[in-house]
């Protein structure tokens, strides 16, 4: 992937699970964040996380990298996308770190791979954040479904950051023409088609766990939502909060589906107030 020069969006390159990976890696301390990002078009692990990355690193690592097929990471030849391939890199990334247990943040489609991962590596995450996330099979939304089935050009471009956002003076033209431009980088939208081709209510149930998986869930699990997300309904962490035996549920009102852009500085402290509870039970245990 070439990149634009001086971009805020090239972190550092390792090879996770055999592929060249762009990840942020930021601050020091105590038991590491890994976020993965959500699949908008032209997504990269610094554009949505790129408001709370500075704030959760001024106490504690945070790791973010672009996932498989996204952003500056390598794209596969096969061109063949799935959960458990996901899942895998994202152990890889956490391999290539050296690190052996994480506190997990998932964001929409990250929510998904955030949850399987913590079923199928239960030792290997410490705490669980899902914001807006996938996981559970819902009858796919109108919003998703256009998500997914974007078609590049800025007038649709336009029409996803409206359906994204509940507070609409976030969507400005430059917004929209910058995350078009990012979409249309060579390589963007080539992946991207070809991860979530209709009919695409197949991949919310590929990224959907098992209830039983989900129910026996050990982890403390914060699950975050907009009250207004018109792309993953809330009905879905409603859900996961009723399955998920060590859950609490944060819903925001007057936000959509960008909680952490939307309420950057809220998510924020919320989520680091739920991590630093694990630090001081674990520094109590001392």
């Amino acid at each position: 992937m070439t990149a634009p020069e001086n971009s805020p969006e090239i972190g550092r390159e390792i090879t996770a699970a055999g592929y060249r990976t762009n990840v942020h890696d930021h601050g020091r301390g105590g038991v590491p964040v890994m976020m993965i990002h959500g699949s908008g078009p032209g997504v990269t692990a610094w554009a949505n996380w790129r408001l709370v990355i500075p704030e959760l690193a001024k106490n504690r690592r945070v790791v973010a990298p672009d996932m498989l097929g996204f952003g500056y990471t390598k794209r596969p030849e096969d061109n063949i996308y799935n959960r458990e391939r996901w899942v895998a890199h994202a152990i890889g990334v956490m391999d290539a770190l050296e690190l052996q247990q994480v506190d997990l943040v998932g964001n929409s489609f990250g929510g998904g791979l955030a949850l399987a991962l913590a079923i199928e590596y239960p030792e290997r995450v410490r705490r669980l954040v899902l914001m807006g996330s996938v996981g559970v099979s819902f009858p796919i939304t109108r919003g998703l479904d256009e998500v997914w089935g974007y078609r590049p050009s800025l007038e649709n471009m336009r029409r996803l950051m409206d359906v994204f956002a509940f507070n609409k003076g976030l969507l400005t033209d430059e917004l929209a023409e910058m995350r078009y431009q990012a979409s249309i980088r060579p390589g963007f939208q080539e992946s991207f088609a070809a991860m979530f081709p209709a009919p695409r209510q197949r991949w919310v149930d590929d990224l959907a766990s098992r209830e039983e998986d989900i129910r026996a869930l050990p982890h403390e699990t914060l699950v975050i939502h907009g009250r207004e997300d018109e792309v993953i309904p809330l009905q879905t962490s409603l859900t996961l909060a009723d399955w998920i035996n060590r859950a609490q549920l944060h819903m925001y009102g007057r936000c959509g589906h960008w909680t952490q852009i939307e309420h950057a500085s809220r998510f924020a402290r919320l989520v680091n107030d739920f991590l630093t509870e694990a630090d001081q039970s674990a520094a109590g245990a001392e």
